[in-house]
């Protein structure tokens, strides 16, 4: 079927939304609270479109294409709605943006500069919630949340842990755990999937706190390290400092989601205590060695060890650091060349 978008004729698949036939299309409709992917909520009503025909703007990410429709995204009810919005929501919103970590990537700050919100008609009341800095890994500052609901859909529907959840009502609602408790004392894991989808400064990452603004970072795209799933994740480094990572949208095996290991876990990098070479103990103190040197004396060993008590007196433990490959090769030198099954794998101890 056709819809017709701003005077540009688009085909459309049965059951698609306005806006999913407008991305893909390359027209831009700009949302809050939209997650590709996951049913639509209409909670932000930024996405609101004109429908020829239709007596009320209709919010594109909710409302279905149908033959012949025809829209306009850019009219002035259109765009004076949203910029109303907006200015509900920055009444209420701390004006810190010279100092806000979400500078410069903040979906409210951008949409505030598209559409020429430089004040507000009202005088909003403030939020005055503590800013929670109680976990290891990021800061929470409900003040800046504007409720659109991505973190409690992600740790939902995305990773399927259920911490988080909007409670009161009004005014008074906002993002916590169950009896509103710590995430400590909740069934959160420290993913931060809530921290990647949160469009404002409301979630931040204690350790990027800093260490460079958006605009500074470039991303570096990577396989995460830390076991043999190989999910692909961005490095935002600002020159040969990393400032966070984040998961890439769409690539397999992780579909954007990342573990607390893989978020938050790369410092270790820095480490003083990092190996960057061999070591080899002797007379009870450790020595720098070369790789040759090394495995020499490793193989030296295990044959030493096979001829005096059996290939069954030597065991390995693959690490889960390394990739699927690599514990093949492992338990392969094991069972065909060692000649024993004593092997094992530090994930599953």
């Amino acid at each position: 079927m056709n819809v017709t978008i701003n005077g540009k004729v688009c085909e459309a698949k049965q059951g698609q939304t306005i806006l999913e036939v407008s991305i893909a299309n390359g027209i831009y409709i700009p949302t809050l609270c939209h997650m590709k992917g996951l049913p639509p909520i209409g909670a932000c009503r930024i996405c609101l479109v004109e429908v020829e025909g239709a007596p009320n703007l209709m919010a594109a990410c909710a409302a279905p294409a149908t033959e012949g429709m025809n829209v306009y995204t850019n009219t002035k009810r259109v765009l004076e709605t949203r910029k109303f919005v907006v200015e509900m929501l920055v009444s209420c919103h701390p004006l810190d943006c010279m100092t806000c970590e979400k500078t410069g990537n903040c979906t409210l700050q951008n949409l505030a500069y598209d559409l020429g919100v430089t004040s507000t008609s009202t005088d909003g009341k403030k939020y005055d919630y503590p800013v929670d800095t109680s976990n290891p890994f990021f800061i929470r500052d409900y003040n800046k949340c504007i409720l659109c609901l991505k973190c409690v859909r992600a740790c939902d529907e995305i990773q399927g842990i259920q911490a988080i959840k909007a409670i009161n009502r009004g005014f008074d609602t906002k993002i916590a755990t169950a009896f509103d408790t710590t995430l400590q004392d909740s069934t959160c894991v420290f993913c931060g999937q809530c921290v990647q989808e949160c469009p404002v400064g409301a979630l931040t990452e204690k350790k990027s706190i800093g260490l460079g603004r958006y605009w500074e970072t470039q991303k570096i795209r990577t396989t995460c390290p830390y076991c043999g799933v190989g999910c692909q994740l961005y490095l935002h480094t600002k020159g040969e400092q990393i400032v966070k990572a984040t998961a890439v949208e769409d690539a397999s095996p992780n579909k954007g989601r990342l573990c607390v290991k893989g978020r938050f876990g790369y410092d270790f990098i820095y480490s003083e205590e990092r190996l960057t070479s061999p070591l080899i103990k002797e007379n009870g103190a450790f020595r720098k060695a070369s790789w040759d040197e090394a495995l020499d004396l490793v193989a030296d060993k295990f044959k030493q060890i096979i001829a005096e008590s059996g290939p069954d007196a030597l065991a390995g433990v693959s690490c889960a650091r390394s990739i699927n490959e690599d514990s093949y090769q492992m338990q392969k030198l094991f069972r065909s060349v060692i000649g024993t099954n004593n092997i094992d794998h530090c994930a599953r101890t």
